[in-house]
């Protein structure tokens, strides 16, 4: 039942989401009084579940949920319809307008994404307010990721962030993105002992961050409660269950989960065993439980009462700004990791409709659905305009080549173009997939 119910708020944010990029393709063509011959919500190969056509334009359903289309004639696209191509221009087609008009009817769909994420993102914040996680919820302060601790640049557990790039910290969750995506490099921290101190990043840090799995630079300290026990795992086996208070890892104390993490990375092998000591109901226990090769024994951590977001609702006024900031920071952030697919490591993390599909909770949220689809909205905005053939982005800029340089790109060039576009995407969309198929089995 969980994974129907993510996949149906998966499949309706996508619909909603097509639908407007597609119509906003679709409106700026008709304002220039180009033809749109099919209006498509998903592909339709060999056949359509629905179809209506509406003077010019079919409408319709498509079998096929991976995106949707419009047919706009005399243009070459996904459909490579040549024959269409090879008749002498209309009046009322696209080859037939300006540069310019063009060019606004590509740019459309992204605008629209663009224009939609910002004002669902405004009207989450109205409807629902917003959360922050604030320095006094940090109750025993943060916990120093160990490989960024070993830089020894100054960082240690218990220490409260309180400013960054003199910008006082009101969200603490919001440190690490500062840091490793928007270039924040000047830590103002308070120690246990009271004292302030300035500490200065490298400009570089980021990449090292990400090469020596550190993104998440600081996490809240917190003593080791857990939650729930993945059933497949030796802790369950042995008897591990929900509201154990873990304190030691083979006989050295762990007061705090981090603590707990740093000493089961110490254990050598893919599957070695580790005793844990625990408390249960004010008894001491112990248990000898293997690790798997990820050095976990496969429990969630139970977060404590007092670690806990402050809740703040805002006025529509009020809302629009707050909306515009979470928004242009989302679009900022995407694109600021697009360089780390190219990584090893990025390359690994690439995923399809698995991925996106786990963004929804298995319980129905339209709180978390409408957040969601916003973000997939401005992510669908920046993928789009990519310079990637068979994407808006493709054909921008070979319109902005013709109005540069006065001549429209060969007909023949455009069509292998979008050929290798084509080719490009689907081996994406199966890499992509293929990442998430590997996970579920093997991860």
């Amino acid at each position: 039942m969980d994974f129907w119910i993510k996949a149906a708020q998966l499949l309706l944010s996508l619909a909603i989401l097509v639908t407007v990029h597609e119509f906003g393709h679709y409106l700026a063509a008709r304002a220039f009084k180009i033809r749109v011959e099919k209006f498509y919500l998903f592909f339709d190969p060999w056949f359509s579940l629905l179809k209506k056509k509406i003077g010019d334009t079919e409408w319709g359903i498509g079998w096929l949920p991976l995106g949707g289309y419009v047919k706009i004639a005399g243009m070459i696209d996904e459909s490579m319809d040549k024959d269409q191509m090879a008749l002498p221009p209309k009046e009322d087609e696209f080859r037939s307008k300006p540069a310019w008009q063009r060019l606004i009817v590509m740019v459309a769909g992204v605008v629209v994404n663009v224009i939609v994420g910002f004002f669902i993102y405004t009207m989450v914040v109205s409807a629902w307010g917003d959360d922050a996680l604030e320095n006094d919820a940090l109750k025993y302060g943060i916990a120093v990721n160990k490989n960024f601790a070993e830089l020894n640049l100054g960082f240690e557990d218990g220490d409260i962030i309180t400013a960054v790039d003199g910008e006082k910290v009101e969200n603490a969750q919001l440190v690490n993105l500062q840091i490793f995506l928007r270039g924040y490099r000047e830590i103002e921290v308070k120690k246990p002992s009271g004292e302030k101190k300035i500490i200065v990043l490298d400009e570089d840090i980021n990449d090292w961050m990400w090469a020596n799995d550190a993104v998440m630079a600081f996490n809240p300290r917190m003593p080791t409660i857990v939650d729930s026990v993945m059933q497949n795992r030796d802790a369950f086996k042995k008897g591990l269950t929900k509201g154990d208070s873990i304190v030691s890892i083979n006989g050295v104390a762990t007061p705090f989960f981090h603590d707990l993490q740093a000493q089961l990375a110490k254990q050598e092998g893919d599957s070695t065993l580790a005793t844990v000591g625990l408390y249960r109901n004010g008894e001491y226990l112990d248990l000898d439980v293997y690790t798997d090769k990820n050095k976990t024994i496969g429990f969630l951590p139970q977060f404590p009462e007092w670690l806990k977001t402050t809740h703040t609702d805002y006025t529509f006024g009020e809302s629009i700004s707050r909306g515009f900031d979470r928004a242009g920071w989302t679009m900022y952030d995407y694109a600021a990791q697009l360089p780390l697919i190219f990584t090893e490591r990025g390359a690994t993390s690439v995923g399809g409709f698995g991925a996106i599909g786990n963004l929804f909770p298995p319980t129905w949220d339209w709180r978390i659905f409408w957040t969601n689809t916003a973000f997939i909205s401005l992510v669908l905005a920046i993928m789009n305009i990519l310079p990637i053939p068979a994407l808006d982005g493709g054909h921008i800029v070979f319109l902005l080549y013709e109005m540069i340089t006065g001549k429209e790109a060969p007909q023949k060039v455009l069509e292998y173009a979008q050929l290798i576009g084509f080719i490009l995407l689907i081996t994406i969309f199966l890499y992509a997939n293929g990442n998430d198929a590997y996970k579920a089995i093997f991860q």
